[in-house]
């Protein structure tokens, strides 16, 4: 099973900008056993193919960290029926290409079970089927968190502060669009 996972992990890795990386799982034994079980599970990755791999947690930066945390649940949810996975910032150091790719891997899963993702990245944002908008504002002293689920329309404002910042233009506004599948 850990040959099997490690090499599934691997796989989705190769999407995930960590191409040529390799994850491994040692099973290092314990000489009495323990509550646990005879052995130790150590969580290894390799950066380039060839490389000896190292443990993960010594060597992965923390965007990797993210991206192969990901890959793990997206081979872990095939056989594992966990009716909601959340992400906090899973893409977390990525952009571009590699966040397309998040979005789409988030969204497969949803097709399964529910996921709830925290993210800053519109590449994944405009892939999700419903997206919220969590803001904070000070109120007499008191910092108060707002939840609004988005419509279309919200959902094209949303993403275009996302990729314009501050000014939100025309040009940003048929990009969400455009992101969303929507007109």
């Amino acid at each position: 099973a850990a040959w099997r996972l490690g090499a599934g992990v691997s796989r989705v890795m190769q999407q995930l900008a960590l191409g040529g990386g390799r994850f491994e799982i040692g099973l290092l034994p314990n000489e009495n056993g323990t509550a646990g079980g005879l052995e130790q599970v150590e969580f290894r990755i390799a950066g380039l193919a060839g490389n000896e791999a190292r443990p993960l947690a010594k060597v992965a930066s923390g965007g990797e960290l993210s991206r192969i945390s990901l890959a793990i649940q997206v081979v872990t949810s095939q056989a594992a029926r966990v009716p909601t996975l959340v992400f906090d910032e899973v893409d977390v150091g990525i952009g571009g290409g590699v966040a397309e790719v998040v979005g789409r891997l988030l969204n497969e899963l949803g097709a399964e079970r529910q996921v709830l993702c925290v993210t800053h990245l519109p590449q994944v944002a405009a892939r999700a089927n419903w997206q919220w908008q969590v803001s904070k504002k000070a109120d007499s002293g008191a910092v108060r968190s707002r939840v609004e689920l988005l419509d279309e329309r919200g959902r094209v404002e949303e993403i275009a502060r996302m990729l314009g910042g501050v000014e939100i233009t025309a040009i940003t506004r048929q990009h969400a669009r455009e992101m969303l599948g929507v007109s």
